[in-house]
């Protein structure tokens, strides 16, 4: 990547430029955006209350241990996905140890109402199958080492490609130095923070508070630097006559 020169700041750029990284910055904000949706539908329901909370990231990534993940979800995000009482069956089964000899009952029951999300190529786990809903009929541990492990690779190199390229615009900014540097290496820190609790909260769920710091404090980051480097590109006080 170029570094661009000192005199050029966002004000000065062409318009091809300054619509080339509105253009960038206008759709990485809205997939944030739609990343926050997606974490409030998932793990925002872990504990079946709506809007994200602490017992949401414990269970998530903790679990709740005085329970199964398969009665933690009936009763919490997919709740809403079958009837009351396919419900209350598939819990009770799960709560008399998920016994192979009621599977004849069971099974046509997960494969009506969650084979057609859980299935070989999402990546969720395949309930409608024996073996699979047994395993998730034991106590819930949370997260796997398996499944944070690959959750962590894909959010350390994918978002921090997001940081290096609005970093690299908001660089262009006419911005006090000191605070410009904190403000490009903030998110790269709090990304590190956000992955790094989620280990932590798998073994001492009293850490998930660093889960809920970490994503406040790279989000007012990036969102600082988003309205300024918009500001500076469009607003008549900073763009060259």
């Amino acid at each position: 990547m170029i570094e661009p020169r000192d005199d050029l700041t966002l004000g000065k750029l062409s318009l091809t430029y300054r619509v080339l990284f509105t253009g960038f910055l206008l759709v990485i904000g809205l997939g944030l955006c739609m990343a926050g949706a997606q974490i409030m539908l998932t793990h925002g329901k872990a504990d079946g209350k709506a809007g994200l909370s602490m017992d949401d990231i414990v269970y998530s990534y903790y679990g709740n241990r005085s329970g199964s993940k398969l009665e933690s979800a009936l009763t919490g995000k997919m709740k809403d996905k079958a009837p009351a009482d396919v419900n209350f069956m598939l819990i009770k089964w799960v709560r008399e140890d998920a016994p192979a000899a009621e599977w004849s009952k069971v099974g046509p029951l997960l494969e009506k109402h969650c084979a057609n999300c859980h299935d070989s190529e999402s990546g969720l786990p395949e309930v409608a199958k024996l073996e699979v809903a047994k395993g998730m009929a034991e106590i819930d541990h949370g997260a796997s080492i398996a499944s944070l492990t690959r959750v962590s690779h894909i959010h350390l190199f994918g978002i921090s490609f997001i940081f290096l390229f609005v970093g690299w615009i908001f660089g262009m900014a006419e911005f006090d130095q000191r605070w410009k540097v904190i403000l490009i290496s903030t998110p790269f820190a709090f990304l590190v923070l956000d992955v790094a609790s989620w280990w932590l909260t798998k073994f001492w769920p009293e850490c998930a508070w660093f889960t809920m710091i970490g994503g406040l404090g790279y989000s007012l980051a990036a969102m600082v630097m988003f309205a300024t480097s918009f500001a500076q590109m469009w607003l008549p006080r900073w763009t060259k006559k």
